[in-house]
């Protein structure tokens, strides 16, 4: 039997609706390289994930989410079992057309349709390391989410919740809102206490302002913020803010986080782990990829070279 065509989930709002306009030209491309592709276009926020689902279980294989890293990370959740792709086959590849494209910039294609599609009919296959977290569902219960990228939660994870919910500042432009939205998280959001446990070390009653478990280096459109980070290493970079002082951040220059400089502050720790475990406060936000999935508390483990990606 003839392997089905790729799947192809499409968000047309992503990056200010950047998305939709160049989604014309980037289905010629893909069509042009590929030969039949199908088709799924979202029309809600979230959708990505249930229409992955009811791909695979209709046997596509091979998915390609067009959009930022929000859509790849719905698509990723949409295509996952139990600490693994749902089948051997699944292959992920993306099509940057966000605000934050991060999974193509570390499969080399930021920026570069020309290049994410020649890379994708070219079947070259990159396997990338997974983050399963598991942490308090926002409405309750319990909740596992997969990230590629990173997991945060504390500050971090508060200004990507602000930035996703701020419909007046968004308008204005994705980056204009989360540059807002740092400044006003940085200068009011309060140090928490937590424990935290990596690879079974505990670290208890530790004051802080926010971490975030890194797979990649570069992450939030380009900031350098866990410099040598592997993503197919079997390991996570722990970056964490301790009881900062603010000013610390706000006065930096921008080149600070972009080009790794804040790792030398001595406030700011970088870990390398396989294993968290975070508890503290319920009212700390836990984000992936760049998406609200829940509260502390909070475990990570990392998957080693689990998602196979094809660019």
């Amino acid at each position: 039997m003839a392997a089905k065509a790729a799947k192809v989930i499409v968000n047309p709002a992503a990056g200010q609706g950047n998305s939709g306009k160049i989604w014309p030209e980037v289905e010629a491309r893909l069509r042009a390289a590929l030969g039949p592709i199908d088709i799924a276009v979202t029309a809600s926020a979230g959708e990505e994930t249930s229409l992955a689902r009811q791909a695979l279980a209709d046997g596509y294989s091979h998915f390609i989410a067009v959009g930022g890293d929000g859509t790849m990370n719905g698509v990723l959740n949409g295509v996952m079992g139990d600490g693994a792709p749902a089948n051997s086959d699944v292959r992920l590849s993306v099509i940057p057309a966000g605000t934050a494209n991060e999974l193509a910039r570390a499969v080399g294609v930021h920026g570069d349709l020309d290049g994410a599609v020649n890379g994708i009919a070219a079947g070259r296959e990159q396997r990338f390391d997974l983050l399963q977290a598991d942490c308090a569902g926002l409405t309750g219960g319990d909740h596992r989410h997969y990230g590629v990228l990173a997991v945060s939660w504390g500050g971090a994870a508060e200004i990507v919740y602000r930035t996703n919910n701020s419909r007046f500042l968004k308008k204005l432009g994705g980056r204009f809102s989360y540059y807002v939205n740092t400044i006003l998280v940085t200068l009011n959001y309060p140090n928490r206490s937590c424990d935290l446990t990596i690879d079974g070390a505990l670290t208890a009653a530790l004051l802080h302002y926010s971490g975030l478990i890194c797979n990649t280096e570069i992450l939030g459109g380009g900031m350098r913020l866990a410099p040598g980070a592997d993503h197919t290493d079997g390991l996570a970079d722990l970056l964490l803010f301790k009881d900062i002082a603010r000013r610390d951040i706000i006065l930096q220059k921008p080149s600070w986080l972009f080009e790794g400089h804040h790792i030398e502050h001595p406030k700011i720790d970088l870990l390398r782990g396989r294993d968290f475990a975070v508890t503290g406060s319920s009212e700390a936000l836990v984000d992936a990829d760049g998406e609200t999935i829940g509260r502390l508390p909070l475990t990570v483990t990392t998957l080693k070279q689990a998602l196979p990606v094809i660019g």
